[in-house]
């Protein structure tokens, strides 16, 4: 398929953006002065708070300023202790008895006692595709002292730790307990954790500016800062998280010095602040995937063949060249994992994705596709999945089929893909989104591989065989046989396709370079940081 839709279409008004970009705005600066606070503007404004309901990256980056972790991944993948001091195993392997470091405290002053860490991986186990399958493994809980607890399990899960200590979405972060009750389909309203930063939440409305200071009382570890893991020494006071949606008037802002930080410039916007020697542009390591996301339980993605058909015409290079514009920003990813990591094999791949629309719609009629409605849902604020969602919506019509595209605010988008009703009751039929490569490392860890239906992620896959691959994966520490099942899992993954892979892009990050100590890491972290 050639796409007919060109940047300039997909970024209105990209021809007056060197002019417009130098536009100042105008912030009011807290009182402390300017060295004293850090101003951020993230991908898209803060929506809801609760990182455990939601698997946002923007929420997720919220949690890891208030809450902390039992254990952190490090920069070389290794996982090492955080609120943990030290920890036992039972040399059976059915009992881990973990102990707290002391002076751990809550934003209320609670100390962080044993109970509230049981409830918080309990709350988080129901929610995350790791967490759901370590669920299955324990056989229950124990509050041994006020910073001991225990796990006890059915059979020996050596990658315990690894499930405490992931690094992205979903994060088990540890919540008071009365906070962690909170049923798991429902957001939280008390965003309390015991982390570096206090959520002012006087002072935020959901899609606006979001504000954060110093918790005086958070005692981090001796290690030098990697990543989640080590030292997270707050050396910033306050902490400002922008909602500056328009991407000329960010970059104007950063360039002027109103801001310190911009989390996803527009590549084509790159020329401007490259020109600008107080500026610092770097690449978040493992890339971003771009994919299709199917709701399978309902016409017409419930029928594999059709979601075949699809996979058959896309074309990854127009889905990259629509975000970023640049070869030298993407990369093809026929693969579900991500691309060069030890798990990734793209077993099936190029037979799937060949990008030949008459064979993709000689499938859909095979299929028994009857010109059922598509809802393709477009949050217009997240320039990532809208330009994405511009492409499918021309594939989808390329292929002769009955596509609406829906475009929402970002808020609303996260609201609208948890409903299961069908598409003219508020319902979708496919989205568009990204996730990093942090996150489809390997079976474990992928929540999109997750094949378990209702409590699936959004869009609710169910195959069974699946799932039994992904469980043998999780069962074997057999390095040579962990390839093979990967390879068989990506393999039957393209034949039922709990997704639709769109290519790898290199996500640049902007911020001033008075900005020191920056800790370069796929998810965005404010630790040790501070203003020259």
């Amino acid at each position: 398929m050639s796409l007919s839709l060109n940047r300039r279409t997909l970024l209105a008004g990209g021809a007056a953006l060197a002019s417009t970009a130098l536009a100042r705005p105008h912030f009011a600066h807290a009182q402390g002065g300017n060295r004293a606070t850090l101003r951020f503007i993230p991908s898209t404004p803060l929506p809801s708070l609760d990182p455990i309901v939601a698997t946002s990256y923007v929420i997720r980056n919220h949690g890891y300023l208030i809450y902390d972790t039992l254990f952190a991944t490090d920069a070389n993948f290794q996982i090492k202790p955080q609120m943990v001091s030290e920890w036992q195993t039972a040399p059976d392997g059915l009992k881990w008895t973990f102990h707290l470091r002391d002076g751990l405290v809550f934003h209320d002053g609670q100390p962080v006692r044993g109970q509230d860490c049981i409830a918080s991986i309990k709350r988080w186990s129901q929610r995350d595709a790791f967490g759901q399958t370590f669920a299955t493994f324990v056989e229950g809980y124990s509050a041994d002292d006020a910073r001991t607890f225990s796990i006890s399990l059915k059979k020996p899960f050596p990658l315990l730790p690894d499930a405490l200590g992931k690094l992205s979405s979903n994060v088990p972060f540890i919540m008071p307990e009365r906070v962690a009750q909170t049923d798991a389909s429902k957001p939280i309203s008390d965003p309390i954790g015991s982390g570096p930063w206090q959520f002012q939440s006087r002072e935020w409305v959901p899609g606006q500016n979001a504000i954060y200071t110093r918790f005086d009382k958070y005692r981090p570890r001796e290690e030098a800062p990697s990543w989640a893991a080590g030292g997270k020494v707050a050396k910033i006071d306050r902490i400002e998280w922008l909602a500056l949606t328009e991407p000329a008037a960010a970059v104007g802002a950063l360039v002027q010095g109103e801001v310190d930080w911009y989390e996803q410039p527009p590549v084509d916007l790159l020329p401007v602040l490259k020109r600008d020697r107080n500026i610092t542009i770097q690449n978040v390591p493992l890339g971003l995937i771009l994919l299709m996301r199917f709701n399978q339980t309902q016409p017409p993605f419930n029928n594999p063949g059709i979601r075949r058909a699809v996979l058959m015409a896309m074309k990854q290079e127009d889905y990259m060249q629509a975000v970023v514009g640049s070869p030298a920003y993407y990369r093809e990813a026929k693969t579900f994992f991500t691309p060069g990591s030890p798990m990734s094999t793209g077993a099936g791949g190029q037979e799937a994705m060949r990008a030949d629309l008459e064979r993709a719609k000689a499938m859909l009629k095979e299929a028994g596709y009857n010109n059922e409605k598509v809802v393709l849902l477009a949050p217009a604020d997240q320039p990532i999945a809208y330009n994405q969602s511009l492409v499918t919506q021309e594939l989808l019509k390329n292929l002769g089929m009955n596509a609406e595209l829906i475009s929402t605010d970002w808020a609303s988008f996260i609201g609208r893909r948890s409903n299961r009703g069908l598409p003219d009751a508020g319902g979708w039929s496919v989205f568009h989104t990204l996730w990093s490569g942090a996150d489809v490392l390997n079976p474990a860890l992928h929540p999109l591989i997750r094949s378990n239906g209702a409590t699936a992620w959004f869009g609710w896959p169910d195959d069974p065989t699946l799932e039994g691959l992904r469980d043998q994966w999780i069962a074997t520490a057999d390095a040579t046989k962990q390839k093979e099942l990967a390879a068989q899992i990506e393999r039957r993954a393209f034949e039922t396709v709990p997704y639709a892979p769109a290519g790898l892009i290199e996500q640049p990050m902007a911020y001033r370079s008075s900005l020191k100590g920056m800790v370069l890491s796929p998810v965005q972290f404010f630790w040790n940081m501070e203003k020259a």
